[in-house]
């Protein structure tokens, strides 16, 4: 009887019917499983997330992201809590990764196609009016300016600038925050069609830009842009980073990422390296460390409710606002714009892009927006890294 009650012990079953909440976590890591497997939702960063949470969850696995004394090394927290805090606290909380996966998203950007259409760069600027607009709400309803900013930053539908944002400002609130960044980002294909459903009208979405160009063409046609691609990595660094210096984490190896893939075979290792192997290494212990910070005593509160409400709101506020600066625009000029480019200024890449594009041949096969779509979709990744710099300047 003695040896039976100590495999008893050893298992994790009396835990589990003690404190139930851990099964309700469970439930909810198979059900990210469940998105990034089967229903191919953002598959790179929820399948780690969503096992993150899983083995976070068993009782006596001790992987669970604890409050730890920083004093300590990084050693004595691998001895003592467990490799997954060891990554925590080396990787995440230092910040070290977010940057490192902007750099291999710059080495898989083409600015190309924003380079070419200037004109609509402002309108992924318009769109980060959900960051600021929840920021304010959010402060006036009892979270901190801190927790305020890092759950507003989900409107920039930018998963790497949410966890570095969070980290900075607010570190306790990291878990939910990605889940929610990454969440909605999976969903851009259900929420741009059906708020473009509600707030554009079917003359609009016929606007063909082909035709527009045709009948109004730029006069200001750009010239060797292969010689401006590599350029403007540079100008763009220095530019933002001198106005806004705590974004040049996030600016700075987004462009070091698209200059070495700019430059071309004298850099093309790096470029490799940066946009294959760097990159997706991060994701994994990125995926890995913040699904173990989301435990019961973390996870299931009415703060992390409001922080899945609250960025929800600040996506949909962010797609209204590039909409609406469409419709402005078209009421002050002959070259209209069709306003799914302003559904199109949040960050997820190319995401947003494909989802307008294919909205707009849906009501006319021959309206392919996709090139014109890029051009919002990637300067909308510059805007929310500067909005974030912004926020960590003013609240950090």
């Amino acid at each position: 009887m003695d040896f039976i009650q100590k495999i008893i012990d050893m298992t994790s079953f009396n835990e589990l019917v003690l404190e139930p909440n851990y099964i309700l976590m469970i439930v909810i890591s198979v059900f990210l499983l469940y998105l990034g497997i089967y229903k191919k939702y953002e598959p790179l960063l929820l399948v780690p997330i969503g096992f993150g949470i899983l083995i976070a969850n068993i009782p006596g696995s001790n992987l669970g992201v604890v409050k730890i004394d920083e004093s300590l090394g990084l050693i004595e927290i691998a001895q003592q809590y467990g490799i997954i805090n060891f990554l925590y606290y080396s990787l995440i909380k230092t910040g070290f990764l977010p940057p490192l996966i902007f750099m291999g998203v710059g080495a898989l950007t083409d600015f190309g196609p924003m380079l070419k259409n200037l004109r609509l760069v402002f309108f992924g600027a318009a769109a980060q009016i959900g960051i600021f607009t929840v920021l304010i709400i959010a402060s006036l309803i009892g979270f901190t300016n801190q927790e305020a900013a890092s759950l507003a930053i989900i409107g920039g539908a930018d998963g790497p600038t949410a966890i570095y944002t969070s980290i900075v400002l607010a570190p306790h609130l990291l878990g939910p925050i990605a889940i929610a960044a990454y969440s909605y980002m999976a969903l851009v294909p259900v929420i741009i069609p059906f708020i473009v459903k509600f707030t554009v009208t079917k003359n609009e979405l016929l606007i063909n830009m082909k035709e527009q160009d045709e009948k109004s063409p730029s006069s200001n046609e750009i010239k060797n842009l292969s010689r401006i691609k590599i350029i403007f990595p540079i100008v763009m660094t220095i530019v933002v980073s001198l106005i806004v210096p705590s974004s040049t984490p996030l600016i700075g190896f987004l462009m070091f990422g698209n200059l070495i893939k700019e430059i071309g075979s004298s850099t093309g290792r790096l470029s490799k390296a940066a946009s294959d192997n760097i990159l997706n290494t991060s994701t994994i212990f990125l995926g890995l460390s913040i699904g173990a910070t989301m435990t019961p005593a973390s996870f299931l509160n009415t703060q992390t409710l409001g922080i899945i409400i609250g960025g929800l709101f600040a996506f949909v506020i962010s797609i209204i606002g590039g909409i609406l600066a469409v419709k402005i625009f078209n009421l002050t000029t002959k070259k209209k714009i069709n306003p799914l480019i302003g559904a199109t200024g949040l960050s997820a890449v190319p995401m947003a892009s494909r989802v307008a594009n294919e909205i707009a041949i849906k009501h006319d096969p021959k309206n392919h927006i996709m090139h014109y779509a890029m051009a919002s979709n990637i300067s909308g990744v510059i805007g929310s890294a500067v909005a974030a710099g912004v926020l960590i300047s003013f609240l950090s």
